[in-house]
């Protein structure tokens, strides 16, 4: 899986908000996780300063990493081929254009099957269903130079996106549900929403509402004197946001239950659960709120952690903190975890050579 230094392997999720950093006793499973570290993307001082005091890092003096990254204008979308054109050289970049409205010039894009990850082929076409995944070739540019920056060497480079929806798929198989869950990638301007099964990838829609609209919301409701002064309170932790909660989720929620309703008549299956990823700390108990009855009134997934990484090989050292880790890592140990063993293949966007 790691393809850095013989004696320590490193894993690097860089998202909007927060880095999740781990340190590995080797760069294969099976594995023990020395260190489990989240600091501020914002900070990078901290992130410097945690690299340099790494154990581990080898000859070269950078952090031998593989690396999960979320720009904002990624693209995981889930789409129906049209059969008769998917040998048409000028279809796929259509479907780019016109239904993903993206330049396909600019992005680094791969078609996917969203049952197990693995590569669509094309020279076949006898799937219709297809996940496109890809990120803009400029925004991985600056994501590998900030890594660098930071002392990080990206030896692997992974749309995070794709690395938890590989590992929620093979932690629902583990765990045999039946039932579907409902994965929210939170962001700033948007939020990617993503119904999986067992089975893989049923349903994804990036919704244009996120953490931004919700600020205009707050400034409103507590009387403040500009929207910067509610950015500031509502990231701040210092204030109890629980009770205006469904008010701040209020566009986001009518978004999210006309996609669960059109699902729920397609398939006559209901949501099982709902598990919201990328959210700041002072922030997680947005979680709650969108779960909650007067919401989309179903229960948060609680993850069976520990079990579910014992079955992909990976222990966590005594004293490991958080431990045992709470769903936030999940998009860690799924970069971490090798899915080949059990039919599940990992998704990767990019890998240096």
């Amino acid at each position: 899986m790691f393809l850095g230094t013989k004696s320590k392997g490193f894993c690097v999720e860089v998202g909007e908000h927060s880095t999740l950093v781990a340190r590995l006793n080797q760069i294969a499973t099976p594995l023990v996780v020395e260190e489990l570290k989240e600091l501020p993307t914002s900070d990078e001082a901290a992130i410097n300063e945690w690299v340099k005091g790494a154990e581990g890092k080898g000859s070269t003096g950078y952090a031998h990493a593989t690396c999960g990254i979320y720009p904002a204008k990624r693209v995981v979308r889930r789409h129906t081929l049209d059969l008769k054109r998917v040998k048409d050289p000028a279809y796929f970049p259509e479907i780019y254009t016109q239904q993903f409205r993206i330049e396909p010039e600019k992005y680094t894009i791969r078609a996917l099957n969203p049952g197990d990850g693995s590569d669509y082929d094309s020279t076949k076409a006898t799937q219709k269903e297809v996940l496109f995944c890809g990120l803009p070739v400029e925004e991985v540019n600056a994501a590998q130079d900030k890594l660098l920056e930071h002392g990080v060497y990206p030896e692997r480079l992974e749309l995070g996106t794709l690395a938890t929806l590989g590992g929620m798929v093979n932690y629902l198989k583990f765990k045999q549900s039946k039932s579907p869950l409902l994965l929210l990638e939170i962001g700033e301007e948007v939020t990617q929403s993503f119904i999986l099964s067992a089975d893989g990838v049923d349903i994804s829609r990036p919704i244009p509402s996120g953490i931004a609209a919700m600020i205009p919301v707050v400034q409103k409701e507590l009387g403040l004197k500009d929207e910067e002064s509610a950015k500031k309170l509502f990231y701040s932790n210092t204030f109890d946001f629980t009770s205006m909660g469904l008010t701040l989720v209020k566009k986001l929620l009518k978004e999210l239950q006309s996609s669960i309703g059109f699902y729920e008549v397609q398939t006559g299956q209901s949501i099982g659960s709902v598990f919201c990823t990328q959210l700041p700390s002072s922030l997680s108990w947005l979680g709650a709120t969108m779960a909650g009855s007067g919401a989309l009134g179903v229960p948060q997934l609680k993850m069976d952690m520990m079990p579910w990484l014992e079955s992909l090989n990976i222990k966590l050292a005594d004293g490991v903190s958080p431990n045992p880790p709470d769903e936030r890592w999940a998009g860690v140990f799924s970069l971490i975890a090798s899915f080949n063993t059990d039919g599940v293949q990992p998704i990767i966007t990019d890998e240096k050579k």
